[in-house]
């Protein structure tokens, strides 16, 4: 699955910290603007019970989690819209990604500089804002001119076109991400052909300090209030201490490590399953004596297509899916008992994968 994450947010507000306890991938973190100047890419593996419980229950040969791809970008700077910075490598970079993971540094620290002299995720919040607004601004205005010469010869079609990006630039220019534009049924096509960098999904990430991960400080608390009107989805982070589970080299560790902090599992796969909801991504199952193994795809994607995630011979070749719900699965105990019970239904084509079915395609090519 070709979908993947960004980690944007200013200098040294914790994103390659972050990145390095998401992946364990030991990106450069340093105490310096642009430690990271070319993006990190990570494939980090989707936490998920159900697996485990599918492992327990049909004790495979081997079992193959699903994962989610994380770039960690190089941090913004004012006039990044502009080049300032490497800021046209930068945003081209986040051009690339499909939702946004935004980092904001919500803890005080006189060891660890900040980029503008003191820590206010409010006022960084709104520099990346504006960056990413002024080069939709640029890209928007540059597809009106071109609506404006179609339209000259009268094409009503045209016409409609430049009235939209009409409506959508004075949108942007009252510093509103393009994200939050209503949008008519028939202008959905052409928003996104317009691939605009405000448009994409996005997730805030309050980078805190080790006392500030259940409740949040003040910082956090003047940040939710900041943005309540985009009703965003934010989630309280010590990239410090995941950096430290991180380190410890197995799960029960781990565990007890996060037990003792008295949380109750690591911030990373609250990330990471967050991460994986905002690509609008879902897990489905295959089971058997060789493998038990995680599949990803989009929600709402059909059951040929589920099938062409293994193989593109299966969706061309596709029959049947034989589906199990992950339920039915867990409470009867196998396959066969799933069987015997009237529990097993078998889909066409116009099945839509449903969140944890557990399937079995029959194709012919």
């Amino acid at each position: 699955m070709a979908l993947k994450c960004g980690i944007v947010g200013l200098p040294n507000v914790g994103k390659s910290t972050l990145f390095n306890a998401l992946t364990s991938a030991k990106a450069l973190a340093a105490n310096y603007p642009f430690a990271t100047k070319d993006p990190n890419v990570g494939m980090i593996t989707v936490p998920d019970p159900r697996l485990d419980e599918l492992e327990r229950l049909v004790n495979p040969q081997k079992v193959i989690p699903t994962t989610v791809e994380i770039v960690d970008i190089a941090g913004l700077i004012k006039g990044a819209s502009q080049g300032e910075g490497l800021g046209n490598q930068f945003l081209g970079n986040i051009r690339e990604v499909d939702a946004i993971l935004h980092v904001v540094r919500c803890f005080d620290n006189d060891n660890v500089i900040h980029v503008d002299g003191s820590v206010d995720p409010v006022r960084d919040k709104e520099i990346i804002d504006t960056e990413l607004i002024l080069k939709d601004l640029d890209t928007v205005e540059k597809r009106i001119e071109r609506f404006k010469k179609s339209a000259k010869g009268g094409d009503k079609d045209e016409a409609k076109k430049v009235e939209f990006g009409e409506r959508l630039k004075a949108h942007l220019e009252s510093e509103k991400p393009a994200r939050t534009f209503d949008l008519e049924d028939d202008e959905i096509a052409l928003f996104k052909d317009m691939y605009l960098l405000t448009a994409k999904p996005i997730m805030y990430v309050c980078n805190v300090d080790e006392g500030s991960v259940k409740d949040g400080n003040e910082h956090t608390k003047a940040f939710a209030a900041a943005i309540a009107d985009e009703k965003p989805q934010i989630l309280l982070i010590s990239a410090g201490i995941e950096a430290d589970i991180a380190e410890l080299e197995t799960k029960e560790e781990r565990m007890e490590f996060v037990e003792e902090m008295g949380l109750e599992e690591p911030g990373v796969n609250r990330v990471i399953l967050a991460s994986y909801e905002l690509l609008n991504l879902i897990t489905y199952f295959t089971a058997g004596e060789k493998e038990v193994r995680a599949w990803t795809i989009i929600k709402g994607t059909k059951a040929p297509g589920a099938a062409g995630v293994i193989h593109t011979d299966f969706e061309k070749g596709f029959i049947r899916a034989e589906v199990i719900k992950y339920d039915d699965y867990v409470s009867l105990g196998s396959e066969a008992a799933v069987k015997d019970a009237g529990k097993l239904s078998v889909e066409g084509k116009e099945y839509t994968v449903v969140d944890g079915d557990v399937m079995h395609f029959r194709f012919n090519v």
